[in-house]
């Protein structure tokens, strides 16, 4: 029955078109940011910076390289929004159109319904991850040859690595990215149990990750920043370092999973005592 009820969640989910923006946006963004690093003078401070440190710029500047590029601005910035859009929307309209109470009225308890939602947002924020890197991937071969990766994110990473160690991390990287969309979703998922709008739920979360972001970024609170979420966010980045601080990962990914666990419960209660009658 769990298997019938997520296949019907999901066909729910799927069959909104307000799914489908977060795919629309990657898409276009990837679109042009591959072509202003293809045409226009953004590969010029790569060569110096390769050359610079003794590499053939012309061995490095290829699709895996220009892939991790267009990667990095979207999941700082595009992949929460969208992430929280849904996730704040899937129990909050529910109550908002009047379909909560009718669903409710079936024999199932409050925690399996919203465990099915939220196991639906999960695979969601997966296949929104999964779309990201294939597409930005997938369009990089395109313009760029298939060469070896060179990769750079000011104070978290700087590696040259050859072409099938670098496919090798970048598929990895993208499990430590399904974590964090989950992670981000799951926040959303906390607020739309709440006796809120959609749109407010999807504010309140995009809000408690701009400030985890603000103060994470103040000099005065380097020495907590373990304690905000979007500090681990970055775990992702680790992958692509040599060597590989496999112990920070760990811990990264186990604090994120006690996050979307956590905030996962306090929504089940929230919403256990909700009167949707009302």
């Amino acid at each position: 029955m769990f298997y019938l009820q997520l296949r019907n969640e999901l066909w729910k989910l799927f069959g909104k078109k307000r799914t489908y923006i977060g795919f629309g946006a990657f898409l276009l963004a990837q679109t042009l940011m591959l072509l202003l690093f293809r045409f226009g003078h953004v590969q010029d401070g790569f060569k110096r910076m390769l050359s610079g440190n003794g590499y053939d710029a012309s061995d490095y500047i290829s699709a895996l390289s220009v892939s991790v590029v267009m990667l990095a601005p979207q999941i700082s910035l595009l992949m929460p929004l969208y992430a929280t859009l849904v996730g704040g929307d899937m129990v909050a309209k529910e109550s908002e159109d009047g379909t909560l109470r009718m669903i409710l009225s079936r024999p199932i308890s409050r925690f399996r319904l919203l465990l099915v939602k939220w196991s639906a947002g999960i695979i969601f924020a997966m296949l929104l991850v999964l779309a990201l890197g294939a597409v930005a991937l997938g369009a990089a071969s395109i313009l760029f040859p298939w060469k070896g990766m060179f990769v750079f994110v000011p104070g978290e990473a700087f590696s040259v690595l050859p072409a099938g160690e670098g496919l090798l991390r970048f598929a990895f990287a993208h499990i430590f990215l399904a974590m964090n969309a989950s992670a981000i979703l799951s926040v959303a998922f906390m607020f739309s149990c709440f006796n809120m709008k959609p749109a407010a739920a999807t504010i309140c979360a995009m809000s408690f990750l701009l400030l985890s972001l603000v103060f994470e970024n103040i000099p005065i609170f380097s020495s907590y920043q373990n304690w905000f979420v979007t500090h681990h966010f970055k775990c992702w980045l680790m992958v692509f370092q040599n060597p590989i601080p496999w112990s920070q990962i760990v811990q990264s990914e186990i604090i994120l999973t006690a996050v979307s666990v956590t905030v996962f419960i306090i929504g089940c209660m929230a919403f256990q005592v909700r009167d949707i009658k009302s």
